[in-house]
């Protein structure tokens, strides 16, 4: 008894809440993750705020854009609209699963709704850049790289850190790039609109060559993280190998056709069936829900844990941002 009191004396005091009658324990400090995310939540929201107030300002029509360089932007800002889309929905679902444990989830869903804005204005009227623009891109693409960095801490602070099990199951690593990846379509469509020249240019070299490159990167990154997770249902319907087949395919071909326009045409018929694939996969992906226990009739469980209904159509955007290569790559 005497080394059991002894034990119990040497706990340490309960901090207790100040003015609380009767006395309560204080409230837990919250962890640094949390208050990273609360920060980063903070300075999203006035970042937003402060871009939707520029974006009241009146902005001028863009001289002398060229046509061709006009469509390959609206076909830049399409892409970025339909994958800020797929994050938006995607993001929003997945940290609902996940109880928005941490403040920092918001910022995805947030950044996910401006870019999906920002893109649409960009469609409607891509002759009228502006930097309020160019900055919710720019924002797009910090948030994607911020939120890839808090997907590889939630990785490796799990038991195993980065290992096959926890990429099953764990934080996405490629989820928060396509948010970046739509800023850069963003980026890249304010920048030809401003173009006066016959060639557009981007990082100073001739635009179509970058854009056909940093889409094929783009498409095998998506298809890499599709190819783990299809691999993670055992490819049990054949149709699973499709986005790991046809896109990778399309990729190679955007990469020929940059150092060989020539081949442009061939690359075409490529990225237009990944296009396609991607709005099939849509129909693929709502039927393994639907073929759940219940099915959509017990969609708060089904859609959360069937495979991700708004991911496939990334490839969708992904190919647009390659049509809009091609047609720079293309005589005008």
């Amino acid at each position: 008894m005497a080394a059991e009191a002894e034990v119990l004396g040497s706990a340490p005091p309960v901090r207790r809440a100040a003015l609380s009658w009767p006395p309560q324990p204080a409230p837990r400090r919250p962890r640094r993750a949390r208050q990273l995310g609360a920060g980063a939540l903070g300075l999203t929201l006035l970042g937003l705020g402060a871009f939707a107030v520029a974006r009241l300002r009146p902005r001028p029509v863009a001289a002398a854009a060229k046509p061709h360089h006009l469509r390959a932007a609206r076909r830049l800002a399409g892409g970025a609209a339909i994958l800020s889309t797929s994050v938006l929905l995607d993001s929003a679902t997945e940290h609902y699963r996940g109880g928005y444990i941490n403040p920092g989830m918001y910022v995805a869903p947030a950044v996910g709704a401006a870019s999906l804005a920002n893109s649409l204005a960009m469609l409607a009227e891509p002759d009228r850049p502006g930097p309020a623009r160019s900055g919710i891109c720019g924002f797009a693409v910090f948030a994607g790289i911020a939120g890839t960095g808090f997907h590889l801490y939630n990785l490796a602070k799990r038991e195993g850190g980065v290992g096959l099990l926890n990429l099953f199951y764990g934080a996405p690593l490629g989820a928060p790039v396509a948010v970046a990846l739509a800023g850069l379509a963003g980026l890249a469509a304010e920048r030809l609109v401003v173009e006066s020249g016959e060639e557009a240019t981007l990082l100073g070299r001739a635009a179509g060559p970058v854009l056909a490159l940093g889409t094929a990167g783009g498409l095998l990154g998506t298809v890499a993280e599709a190819a783990l997770l299809h691999f993670r249902g055992a490819f049990h319907d054949p149709f699973m190998f499709l986005p790991v087949t046809v896109p990778p395919l399309a990729a190679l071909a955007l990469i020929a056709a940059a150092f060989r326009p020539e081949l442009s045409g061939f690359a075409r018929r490529l990225v237009i069936a990944t296009a396609g694939l991607g709005v099939i996969g849509v129909a693929f992906h709502v039927h393994g829900v639907q073929r759940n226990m219940g099915g959509f009739a017990n969609w708060s469980q089904n859609v959360l844990q069937g495979p991700p209904i708004p991911t496939p159509p990334a490839f969708t955007g992904l190919a647009l941002a390659g049509l809009a290569a091609l047609s720079l790559l293309e005589p005008a």
